[in-house]
């Protein structure tokens, strides 16, 4: 049986959701790089930064219909850290940053690729 979060999403979001997949790609890149490397290096860190940024700006241009539907994503921390890291950038816990990256963007990039494959 299929429920709401099941449903296909529109053009409009499915872009939207390519484009979290693309900067999911850029972050997998990036933490292939190893922990050592990005704690040693001040600009993988702000990369790692400008990837988070990203993320939380295409998840905000998601309508509420979408976010709604599918709850099995958190939306909302990924909103949340991107406004954390884009106003309280003084504030950032890089190692707090990296396992966001190498934990959690993987597993809220494969629900987003069943959500893509949903027809």
């Amino acid at each position: 049986m299929s429920g709401p979060q099941d449903a296909a999403v529109d053009e409009g979001a499915r872009r939207v959701l390519e484009d979290f997949l693309g900067f999911a790609s850029m972050a997998d890149r990036l933490v292939a790089r190893g922990r050592e490397a990005y704690d040693g290096d001040e600009m993988l860190r702000l990369a790692a930064e400008a990837i988070v940024v990203r993320i939380g700006e295409a998840v905000s241009r998601l309508g509420d219909e979408v976010v709604e539907r599918h709850p099995r994503v958190r939306w909302r921390p990924m909103r949340g850290m991107r406004n954390l890291v884009a106003h309280e950038y003084g504030a950032v816990d890089h190692g707090i940053l990296w396992n966001a990256l190498e934990r959690d963007l993987p597993r809220e990039a494969a629900e987003i690729r069943r959500i893509l494959a949903a027809r």
